[in-house]
């Protein structure tokens, strides 16, 4: 297979993704809707709507499932018309996060039933890959002489798996900021009914930072490592190293405040997006306006 052949397969496998992701989306808010029409206080007397209702979310889980194999296969065929791992300018970081956005998710789908997310994940996923394909598509290319390396794959990996967790929970923490604005006003509203309660929501975004945060310090430590190779040194404050390392404190006081001093709730919440912005900030700002020896966004 040709170069030209892998890029062009790439492409078309991201616009067949974005379009099962624009399936996931309606579907999704088809689901929402009708729980809206059907809220819990009526569940048990129309069966008939609960039963279709599920069905339609089943559904939009599907073209989830399928988006993200799609997606993969994108990914997987600029690397290969690349003959290099596909994270080598801001392009491929961004199709590459979005795969792993969308992995977090089918996990937590899969493991502690969040369906629920699928709306926004979903918009999310669009908005990401819509962006990456107007504004920032650049033809394949060779690696700039500092990224030929083996860490490479370890540091960026690693950095691109905890991106997405990091922002499945954020996304949690966000959910239950709005559920808790409800609640205190006295009820949820009805398209809210089926989601957990905000002890589980608390909890859960707990889980994920939690599970991830030593593979995000794992790819702090190999980027240093990496830097010393390629630099010969270990730390010089660039910009993008500096905003990852504001990364790791803000989700080290998320963790610290709640094993330490128990916070929970609200003020937890509100500091895991804290943290969960150093990291956006970093990726959007730092790649696109910043300045320094970790600007590979090829813009």
């Amino acid at each position: 297979m040709s170069d030209k052949s892998a890029a062009l397969l790439s492409n078309n496998f991201i616009y067949s993704a974005m379009a099962l992701y624009t399936l996931a989306f309606f579907t999704h808010a088809v689901e929402v809707a009708w729980s809206v029409k059907t809220p819990a206080a009526s569940i048990k007397k129309t069966k008939l709507d609960f039963s279709r209702t599920e069905r339609v979310g089943r559904l939009a889980s599907s073209f989830m499932i399928l988006g993200f194999l799609l997606l993969l296969a994108a990914v997987i065929f600029r690397g290969i018309s690349a003959h290099r791992v596909p994270w080598g300018n801001m392009y491929e970081f961004s199709i590459t996060g979005a795969l792993t956005f969308s992995a977090a998710y089918l996990f937590g789908l899969k493991k502690y039933k969040v369906r629920w997310l699928g709306l926004p994940v979903s918009i999310a996923v669009l908005l990401t890959l819509g962006t990456a394909i107007t504004l920032l598509y650049r033809p394949s290319a060779p690696l700039v002489p500092a990224l030929k390396s083996t860490w490479l794959v370890i540091h960026v990996s690693a950095a691109i798996i905890s991106g997405g967790v990091f922002l499945l929970a954020n996304c949690i923490a966000a959910t239950y900021l709005l559920m808790d604005r409800y609640e205190q006003k006295g009820s949820r509203p009805a398209w809210a009914q089926r989601l957990p309660s905000l002890e589980a929501l608390d909890n859960l975004s707990y889980r994920l930072v939690a599970l991830v945060f030593p593979l995000w310090s794992f790819a702090v430590i190999a980027g240093a490592i990496w830097a010393e190779s390629a630099w010969g040194r270990y730390w010089g404050w660039d910009p993008k190293e500096t905003w990852a390392f504001i990364t790791w404190v803000a989700y080290a006081a998320y963790l610290h405040a709640r094993v330490t001093i128990g916070w929970r709730g609200r003020k937890a919440a509100w500091l895991c997006l804290f943290a969960g912005s150093t990291f956006l900030f970093n990726y959007i700002y730092i790649n696109v306006w910043g300045t320094g020896r970790h600007t590979y966004s090829g813009l």
